[in-house]
């Protein structure tokens, strides 16, 4: 059962408003006993640093008594890859996905166009029974169109997959990736994580170079270090996620969260089996919101903070909020941006959560370079006065500070 909690970080925010730098170094004797970050790993510049001296003042060394929330995306920033992604490979190579009801592919998506449901009826055909598997192991041409659906938002032949979506709410693929666990129970849906999980982490990066092949997938051990050491010094620790709630829950086992420490694209059950409906939050549509840019802290202030109804899609008061965030891509760029005291962004050059990174205003965001396979340095600038951002109707324009002035172009310097 997933508790809501609406901590007052009162201690810190008074520090704040005193004018006690977030990242200054500890004073007092009991900071020189903090868990610290292992020094054997190393961080992009003085990121460590930073990191320590936040983890110094703002855990319980100093403020015993506070538990700080800290936040964490999972894939590509917990783990090199996408778990989301190597659970969707793993159906697809065992012929767990099955056949919607009524044969009816839009009953798994409200935002599938025409052209997609008739892509897929036509590719996947009619001779499995409502309910029951299909077999894309051995029909490639259904494998290679859901694959298609999922993964390129397009239809085989091209055409779009979704339609009439708000693009900062809802990732319609990756919600259809949730979606298409329709019919199984929790259980069974573990069951298939834990398969794919053991087989990712025995894979080889060339395997993931096959569309449907194991995806291949390894844990930051960077980022296991600091997600212990926050726990350690008393920081309430979080995933909040968009791959698929149950998937994501069995990859977190092993940092150390419990089922409730993680939130994810969540379906609704009926006779405990994972339909095709999502969970809600902050009184949107049906199916409209998922753990996705603004959908992040919906959830975020619902199930954690307890802030209901359309409230939940606004910042929640400061006193409240995240300590510190990280992330590695526009979909995590508004709870991060949400942090209060420290935000660390992983470089995979993400344009508009790199444009707040870069710019940095109030000096809490930290960029580091991804821990395995790091990005070149990217040729041009990022187009952050003019396309980094992605409107609710899906165009594009300039990206924003908090007061609402136009972010300048900026240079890929961590990398």
């Amino acid at each position: 059962m997933r508790v809501p909690r609406r901590a007052v970080r009162v201690a810190l925010v008074a520090a704040l408003a005193a004018g006690v730098p977030p990242l200054a170094s500890a004073q007092s004797a009991s900071a020189a006993n903090c868990p610290t970050l292992d020094t054997r790993l190393t961080w992009y510049g003085d990121n460590r640093q930073k990191l320590q001296e936040f983890i110094d003042t703002s855990g319980g060394c100093t403020r015993p008594d506070a538990h700080p929330l800290a936040l964490f995306d999972w894939d590509n920033t917990l783990v090199k890859n996408d778990v989301g992604d190597a659970t969707m490979s793993w159906l697809l190579r065992n012929d767990k996905i099955l056949q919607p009801a009524g044969q009816d592919w839009s009953t798994t998506s409200r935002y599938l166009t025409t052209e997609a449901v008739v892509a897929l009826s036509e590719a996947c055909g009619d001779a499995i029974a409502s309910g029951n598997p299909l077999l894309t192991n051995t029909n490639a041409g259904c494998a290679a169109e859901i694959l298609s659906v999922y993964g390129e938002h397009t239809t085989t032949g091209g055409a779009a997959a979704f339609a009439g979506y708000d693009h900062r709410r809802i990732n319609p693929a990756y919600a259809w990736g949730a979606q298409l666990l329709a019919g199984h129970t929790l259980d069974e849906v573990a069951g298939f994580a834990r398969q794919a999980r053991a087989e990712s982490l025995a894979a080889s990066p060339s395997d993931s170079a096959q569309a449907i092949r194991t995806v291949w997938v390894r844990y930051y051990e960077h980022m296991r270090d600091l997600v212990g050491t926050l726990r350690r010094a008393g920081f309430d620790v979080r995933v909040v996620s968009a791959s698929p709630e149950p998937v994501v829950r069995v990859w977190a086992e092993d940092l150390g969260f419990a089922a409730d420490e993680v939130i994810g694209i969540r379906n609704k059950t009926e006779s405990g089996k994972l339909t095709a409906h999502l969970a809600d939050c902050g009184g949107a549509p049906a199916d409209s919101v998922i753990t996705y840019i603004d959908g992040k802290r919906c959830f975020i202030n619902q199930d954690i903070l307890g802030i209901q109804g359309q409230a939940a899609f606004r910042r929640a008061p400061e006193a409240e909020r995240q300590a510190f965030a990280a992330g590695d891509s526009t979909t995590d760029v508004t709870f991060v941006g949400d942090a209060t005291g420290l935000r660390l962004a992983i470089n995979r050059q993400a344009a508009e959560l790199m444009c707040h990174a870069y710019r940095n205003e109030d000096g809490r965001w930290l960029v580091n370079p991804m821990f395995i396979d790091p990005l070149p340095a990217l040729p041009c600038r990022y187009p952050c006065s003019a396309t980094a951002y992605t409107g609710p109707d899906g165009t594009a324009g300039p990206v924003r500070d908090d007061a609402g002035d136009v972010i300048p172009d900026q240079v890929d310097a961590v990398h």
